[in-house]
């Protein structure tokens, strides 16, 4: 079985996972534009019984998500204030993992059968969306968990260009 590890900036809050993700979403969402500091977060979701602390106690900020009306809940070090995971009120079951605190950040497969763009509607002017992934201008589904059909792109799209 595969195994991952990773923790926040100054080691503090070390956590480990079992197993490859469930999937992986890549959001260009303004809140992940903001938790992350850049364009968009990837983030590895699996299930929460996956995933465990072994070392440290992170701190939650709890977030009222713009788009679904539900919390989320980003745990962080105390000391740095790295975020390294995300939980919900949305899927009490799943757990999504800040991919750049990862001891190793690509260890997990991300192509058009892993991974799914969210929110490029709100994605930054010259986000660069690869062919052949699902994509979706808002959330992949509807409040109640209704999947929605994605736009799958046969070219390089380039937002806020097209």
């Amino acid at each position: 079985m595969t195994h991952a590890t990773g923790g926040c900036l100054c080691g503090a809050l070390r956590y480990e996972v079992e197993g490859s993700p469930d999937w992986v979403t890549i959001c260009s969402c303004r809140f992940c534009q903001r938790a992350t500091g850049s364009h968009q977060m990837t983030e590895p979701i699996f299930l929460i019984d996956r995933f465990r602390i072994t070392s440290g106690k992170p701190r939650v900020y709890t977030h009222i998500s713009g788009g679904s009306g539900r919390e989320v809940y980003a745990h962080f070090c105390d000391a740095c204030g790295t975020k390294t995971h995300l939980t919900f009120d949305r899927w009490p079951d799943r757990l999504g993992v800040y991919a750049g605190t990862f001891d190793d950040p690509g260890w997990f497969e991300l192509s058009p059968e892993t991974a799914k763009f969210i929110f490029l509607d709100e994605a930054p002017r010259g986000t660069l969306v690869p062919p052949g992934y699902k994509t979706y201008g808002q959330h992949a589904a509807t409040a109640d968990g209704t999947p929605l059909d994605p736009m799958i792109l046969s070219e390089v799209r380039h937002v806020g260009r097209d």
